[in-house]
This record gives C-alpha cells, sequence and structure tokens, in this order.
C-alpha cells in the first residue's frame, strides 16, 4: 500500500525532508551559544565603552583600578568565545527515527 489516506510515499518523503530542514533550522536559531554570545558582546561593548573616559570617582571607587574596561574586555572576549564556539561547532540535529508499525 504506497497510496495511504490519498498521500503517496513520495509525498510524505518530501514533507519529511521538509520537517527536518525546519527542525535544523529551529535547532541552530535557538542554540543557547548563539543568545549567551550575543549578549555578552553587546554589554561587552557597552560597558567597554564606559570604561574609556572614566572618571576619577569611578577610579576612586575601585581603588585605580579600570573595572568597566576590564569587565567589557572581558565579556566581549567571552562572546567572542561562545559565537566562535558556535560557528566551528555548529549543532547537528539528532537523526529522525523512522516510526515502528505496530501490527
Amino acid at each position: 500500500m504506497s497510496d495511504h489516506h490519498g498521500y503517496s510515499e513520495k509525498d510524505v518523503q518530501r514533507e519529511v525532508s521538509e520537517l527536518e530542514a525546519q527542525s535544523a533550522t529551529a535547532a541552530r536559531i535557538f542554540d543557547l551559544r548563539r543568545i549567551i554570545g550575543g549578549l555578552f558582546v553587546v554589554y561587552g561593548i557597552i560597558v567597554t565603552i564606559a570604561g574609556i573616559n572614566p572618571s576619577d570617582a569611578d577610579l576612586d571607587k575601585a581603588e585605580g583600578v579600570n573595572i568597566n574596561l576590564w569587565t567589557g574586555l572581558g565579556m566581549l572576549l567571552l562572546g567572542i568565545f561562545f559565537l566562535a564556539w558556535l560557528k566551528l561547532r555548529p549543532v547537528v540535529p539528532p537523526p529522525v527515527q523512522a516510526p515502528k508499525d505496530e501490527a
């Protein structure tokens, strides 16, 4: 029986391949490394900009250390690490198991 409920085997295979492609796309989009890396890069840029020209009061509070600059650069490096990790080791969705016929 290749024709079940009006669908041919070719239609079913095409639908399965489309769903697999959508699943792979969703896995890439919602990868936590992308979200974490992106947020760290954005916040790292903001904090680094705040640390470029610190006020004397800010330096006095941090005992002479430009904490915004160093924290911002650290956040940038961590965000770049996550994004590089995502690029070098992309998500591979698990193979789809064929449904077992129940007899």
